[in-house]
């Protein structure tokens, strides 16, 4: 948030501090110098559950301390005795903030705004008239990426049916440019074209994804910023468990390799992708 993202944090951050060096270990606890010193903030949200990190985060000076850790034994304010913490990540964090204040009724959808440059730079690449699906076959984990053949034959199938694939490829993805464009040569690769110093990064991801029609992704970052843009999402997941750590775009399917047979994402059918993002292809 201080660095590719800071253009997304305008007027939701006022200020983030990196590395403050709170939550270190035990020895934090005896210090006669407290987190953040001479600092007071009216709510401090530790979303660590970790015991010892959210004693260290609580004593940062403070008007109302909120942590799930030690079931809430640490918090200020604590949910109704039976509750069930959230299992998705994201259901988590917003638990913490209903101890702060209610939740309306009725909660406004919040977009991403992103900035016009980046917009402009990604219709630049996606000009209107295509149908445009994304497929991003890269993961910071390499032990949950589908193998590229089930990729390739993905973005093919797009291509008979009229569609463009559009591939997503970060740096660590580099060397799979050459051969997806010589096995795909109908296929995008925006964040490869365009001309120098256009924008580029996390944020250029989430516009060109508000220009798909779907897209599919590992378990991955960049799967996270296409939800972000509110694309149609198939996510295939193998170590970690969906439910917990999905992306949250508005339309979006699960495949976990558990379904067949362990939590090897090879065993993923490439049928049972193409049929996902056909499914969220076809009119509502």
């Amino acid at each position: 948030y201080a660095g590719v993202l800071k253009s997304l944090t305008t007027g939701y951050l006022d200020e983030v501090i990196s590395a403050a060096g709170i939550g270190t270990g035990v020895g934090e606890l005896f210090s006669l110098k407290r987190p953040l010193e001479g600092r007071h903030f009216d709510l401090v949200i530790c979303t660590d559950r970790g015991v010892v990190r959210a004693l260290c985060a609580r004593r940062i000076r403070h008007g109302l301390f909120i942590s799930a850790a030690a079931s809430y034994r640490l918090s200020d304010r604590r949910p109704p005795k039976g509750t069930t913490r959230p299992a998705h990540l994201a259901d988590y964090l917003s638990s913490l903030l209903d101890l702060v204040t209610p939740r309306p009724e009725t909660t406004p959808k919040a977009g991403v705004k992103v900035p016009e440059d980046f917009r402009a730079a990604a219709r630049a690449q996606l000009t209107e008239g295509p149908t445009y699906v994304g497929i991003s076959p890269g993961a910071g984990e390499k032990a949950r990426i589908w193998p590229l053949p089930g990729f390739i034959a993905v973005a093919r199938h797009q291509v008979a049916q009229g569609r463009v694939p559009v591939f997503f490829l970060g740096p660590d993805e580099k060397d799979l440019l050459d051969p997806l464009k010589a096995a795909v040569p109908e296929a995008r690769f925006p964040e490869w074209e365009g001309k120098a110093g256009d924008p580029r990064g996390p944020i250029f991801v989430v516009a060109l994804a508000q220009l798909l029609s779907a897209a599919v992704a590992n378990d991955s970052g960049t799967g996270h910023m296409l939800a972000a843009g509110g694309t149609p999402l198939v996510s295939l997941y193998s170590k970690h468990d969906p439910r917990k750590y999905s992306p949250r775009s508005p339309r979006q399917l699960h495949i976990d390799s558990h379904d067949y047979g362990g939590d090897d994402p090879s065993l993923i059918p490439t049928d049972a992708v193409i049929d996902a993002i056909e499914s969220l292809l076809a009119p509502r």
